[in-house]
């Protein structure tokens, strides 16, 4: 059963390096689109209690934020 946390902390990071590197070749304009629906996404989760739809939403609505700023 000691197994298991290090197996996930062990794919979780590499899970987080894998993503920090696909985005070494985005525009900014890119850069914020996706830094806006991550934070959308966990605003949308914090507000409606972790409830899909908000999560969902507020990944969308933060995605258009993001990609409207600096335009």
């Amino acid at each position: 059963m000691k197994r298991f946390p290090i197996l996930s902390l062990g794919a979780t990071a590499m899970l987080l390096v894998m993503s920090l590197g696909s985005c070494a070749g985005m525009s900014a304009r890119d850069k914020n689109t996706a830094v806006g629906a991550g934070i959308g996404a966990v605003g949308g989760a914090v507000l409606t209690g972790g409830s899909t739809a908000g999560t969902v939403g507020g990944a969308a609505v933060g995605g258009i934020i993001g990609h409207e700023i600096k335009k």
